[in-house]
């Protein structure tokens, strides 16, 4: 009897440890699905129509369907994922199906590493912007969140995919961009 006890104990206590070990690895960053996006909030715009200002793109994409990204830094994994973004928001123009990035950082050169993403990538449709290191006031960005991304419409979240450094992967890019179907309306 006693030793049925030490085992379901020991069984209690690795599942206990694992769920744990599994919440520490999630990371919970920007809006969650379900929720209402928190509002207006105005980065520097660094490409698009109102380069060099300061540009509400909640406010711009009103109720459009939108991929939204909160990231650190420009490196490789968030190119590849801005590239495919901007071409996804080409093909579903009809739909006004948009994308913009906001560098959430204190990085001086991060104007400089925009700008030349938009010109490597070409962008035509994705708009690169910085915002404080917090990120938009009400949007809870993780700190130890490399790469958010909120896909909404309707100001209305549908999808949220968090990644901390180093963890996105081409697979991720790709159930990003085919996400955004659950943003554009039915055909």
């Amino acid at each position: 009897m006693k030793l049925h006890r030490i085992i379901a104990l020991g069984l209690a206590a690795a599942l206990f440890a694992a769920v744990a070990t599994a919440e520490e690895k999630a990371v919970r960053s920007g809006p969650q699905v379900g929720e209402t996006l928190a509002g207006p909030f105005h980065p520097l715009n660094v490409n698009g129509a109102k380069a060099g200002e300061k540009n509400c793109l909640y406010c711009e994409n009103g109720s459009n369907p939108v991929a939204m990204i909160f990231a650190r830094e420009a490196g490789p994994e968030l190119t590849r994922l801005v590239k495919k973004l901007d071409a996804c928001c080409q093909k579903h123009s009809d739909a006004k199906l948009n994308s913009f990035v906001v560098f959430c950082t204190n990085d001086s050169d991060i104007e400089t590493q925009a700008k030349k993403m938009a010109k490597d990538c070409d962008l035509k449709k994705v708009v690169l912007s910085i915002d404080n290191p917090a990120g938009p006031e009400g949007y809870k960005v993780a700190r130890d969140a490399d790469i958010t991304v909120v896909l909404y419409v309707d100001r209305k979240v549908k999808a949220n995919y968090t990644y901390k450094k180093g963890e996105m992967k081409d697979k991720d890019v790709e159930t990003i961009v085919e996400g955004t179907s659950k943003i554009l309306p039915s055909r």
